[in-house]
């Protein structure tokens, strides 16, 4: 079998994820505002692919390097299926928007060119622009003695041909658009009229511009390579990426996208001074920068967005009056975010920094945010004399920057700062307690599979999971003594680390279940995931489903494994999960010897996908449930109803090729079960007050 039959391209799978989050800009069943922000989402997406993937792989052409990719893609024909693919997408976004406009416009929301306002209206953009756009912008002359000026990623901007008296020649301006102004100008009224900011520099150039002619003119934005590779022989990772940042900003241009209106001329010096390949140079009768959208959607039109949501606190930490530590102490539990709180993650650290009983806390932190709670826990315990340790991950892609100055401020305030390794990054997400009690030393911990990030805590489905398990504390320490001392643990009672040992444990437990379904036993995979990429790990699922284990698999973005082909993966199964909220969970469950869902089960939580960077270059965690309300929970409330969606899941075919699933009766969409239904292990006593309704492979019941 021909490995492009066997095995899915990465990059293909990624675009393909994108255009399921573009459908959602298409879904009529999704108000306005909100398939305006998947729209925006999608750009958003589509250029963080073009500066980091479709620039490495440039990156690779131009270094002469022929390593063919999973399916047997050299980098150069990667680009090539690429960047047809790309300009596909680029396409259907324009679409997309061109159908929100209308009708967005039919409901008071107008994405208005100056010339389609009337006369009051453009007085006051005009009177707008001189006032708080024009102190902001600098045109910029391009010629001999004025090289052409420095361009940031994502940056806008225009170019103007002038020419000023007959016998002068013409010449040639730029102006950039301020990052700092707002992209889109709202127009005064109760009518909710958006204009762009580039639109107005080209209506009121005049003032830009007296006494010159203006012949012609063009928008353009520029994307460059940002990814940062780290040397092995960096000796101050600090030093190292504040430089490596600088550098970024200034990266090769990978992509230069011109309004379809962009005048010759300008477009002749652009396509010179970029010196992009042909193919990435997108000319577009629609909006550059469709990330920008965002903003749009924040207009208060509450009938145009989806219902308001609270997250729930769990009631078995309230009934213990809000102390997280007895509620913990008290049994395990699974907070499952975002219909449970994030609150519950912020309180643990904040009690535990005030607490005069809690001795030490070790936390690592992957990406916090700009304004974060777990941030300010963390120096409010090191004031009050506990010893803290944090593990910064400075290598957290675009967070870098972010992370150098919570990094600061965090051993100002007395933390032990961390950076762990330098070739591995860590994005394990872990938090440690150590507790003085009655009864000697106590430690709590706190296993996620997504960030410390309370802004996506809104947004992402993950899983927080308490325990003050005593095994499960000493793996947890050894984790962090690994991470800080490169003290490889010898001996883990529970749970797996990557990079050394992750991906044999999930061996392990694959073969059991081989050799379960070879004997004639029950046997049985479910897992989800972000992404599933490595090809030894697909391989081994391959293996699986020849021997006659059926694997039911959740992966939401790129999946390079192929479901359903004869002799091969027939009994594999793929879907992937696009709604209001992005899927972001991870976790494995395997049959064990009786068929799935059984509290025979094992189950496991990790902060892991099946990549290559998560299993050889990445200190990650898996963890495993035993509690028998959270194993509950955990197979029969999240796992179940992910597989059961039907109204959000697009299914993987052998082809490589996802179709929607069709909505039919009895439908079921698992997001709306979570929002309204408790989960197990939250509830406490007030189960008794209401049953959740309990899930089956044929569908929900009481």
């Amino acid at each position: 079998m021909a490995l492009e039959d066997r095995y899915t391209n990465r990059e293909l799978s990624w675009l393909s994820f994108n255009r399921r989050v573009l459908a959602e800009s298409e879904n009529a069943r999704y108000p306005l505002l909100e398939r305006l922000r998947f729209l925006s989402i999608s750009g958003s997406n589509l250029d963080e692919f073009t500066m980091v993937r479709i620039a490495g792989l440039e990156g690779q052409v131009h270094r002469g390097i022929e390593t063919p990719g999973i399916d047997g893609l050299s980098p150069r024909q990667q680009l090539d299926a690429i960047r047809e693919q790309v300009l596909q997408l680029e396409h259907r976004q324009q679409d997309s928007l061109d159908e929100l406009r209308g009708l967005l416009a039919d409901e008071g929301i107008l994405i208005a060119l100056v010339e389609q306002l009337d006369k009051q209206q453009q007085d006051w953009l005009e009177d707008y622009f001189t006032t708080d756009i024009l102190p902001l912008i600098t045109p910029q002359a391009i010629d001999p003695s004025h090289p052409f000026p420095f361009v940031a990623s994502g940056g806008m901007g225009v170019l103007f041909r002038l020419k000023r008296g007959r016998r002068k020649g013409e010449l040639v301006e730029m102006v950039l658009i301020p990052s700092g102004a707002p992209r889109f100008v709202r127009v005064p009224g109760e009518k909710a009229i958006y204009v762009a900011i580039e639109q107005l520099v080209t209506r009121f150039a005049s003032q830009l511009f007296p006494g010159f002619k203006i012949l012609g003119d063009g928008i353009f934005r520029v994307l460059r390579d940002s990814d940062i590779e780290v040397e092995d022989e960096a000796e101050d990772l600090v030093r190292y990426f504040r430089t490596a940042i600088q550098r970024r900003r200034r990266g090769r241009a990978v992509l230069l996208e011109l309004d379809d209106e962009c005048d010759a001329s300008a477009e002749a010096l652009l396509r010179e001074q970029f010196d992009v390949d042909a193919a990435m140079i997108v000319k577009t009768g629609g909006m550059l920068g469709l990330s920008d959208l965002s903003a749009i959607c924040n207009e208060p039109r509450p009938d145009l967005k989806f219902t308001p949501f609270s997250p729930r606190y769990p009631e078995r930490v309230l009934a213990h009056d809000g102390d997280v530590f007895t509620a913990i102490r008290e049994k395990d539990m699974v907070i499952h975010h975002p219909y449970e709180s994030f609150e519950v993650v912020v309180d643990f650290l904040h009690q535990a920094a005030v607490d005069p009983q809690v001795v030490s806390i070790k936390q690592t932190l992957y990406r916090a945010g700009d304004q974060s709670p777990v941030i300010a826990a963390l120096v409010e315990a090191a004031q009050n004399g506990k010893a803290v340790t944090a593990v910064v991950e400075l290598k957290a892609r675009f967070d870098e920057e972010r992370n150098i100055r919570w990094a600061n401020e965090l051993e100002r305030a007395g933390v032990q700062v961390i950076y762990g390794f330098t070739e591995w990054k860590t994005h394990a997400k872990v938090s440690l307690v150590v507790r003085r009690e009655e009864d000697g030393y106590r430690t709590y911990c706190h296993f996620g599979t997504g960030n410390y990030h309370p802004v996506n805590a809104r947004i992402y489905t993950d899983l927080s999971y308490f325990t003050a398990d005593a095994a499960l504390g000493r793996d947890a320490a050894k984790m962090f003594n690994f991470i800080t001392g490169y003290i490889e643990p010898d001996a883990l009672e529970k749970i797996a680390i990557s990079p050394i040992g992750l991906r044999e444990k999930l061996y392990e437990l694959i073969d059991v279940e081989i050799a379960n379904a070879r004997a004639g036993k029950p046997s049985g995979i479910w897992v989800k995931l972000n992404s599933i990429t490595n090809q030894a790990m697909i391989d081994k699922l391959y293996e699986a489903s020849k021997a006659g284990v059926e694997i039911r698999m959740v992966v939401r973005g790129i999946c390079s494994l192929r479901p359903g082909i004869p002799g091969l993966s027939e009994n594999i199964s793929v879907k992937s999960i696009i709604g209001r909220f992005l899927e972001h969970g991870r976790m494995w469950t395997f049959a064990n010897g009786k068929a799935l869902p059984s509290r025979q089960a094992k189950v496991f939580i990790t902060s892991a996908d099946a990549m290559s960077r998560n299993l050889d270059r990445r200190v990650e965690v898996l963890v495993p449930v035993t509690n028998k309300t959270v194993h509950d929970q955990m197979l029969g409330q999240v796992m179940l109803a992910n597989i059961l969606d039907t109204e959000q899941s697009w299914r993987l075919g052998p082809d490589g090729q996802y179709l929607r699933m069709r909505k039919g009766d009895g439908g079921f969409n698992c997001h709306e079960y979570f929002m309204s239904n408790p989960s197990l292990s939250g509830r406490g006593s007030a189960l008794q007050r209401h049953e959740v309704p309990r899930l089956t492979l044929s569908g929900a019941k009481r």
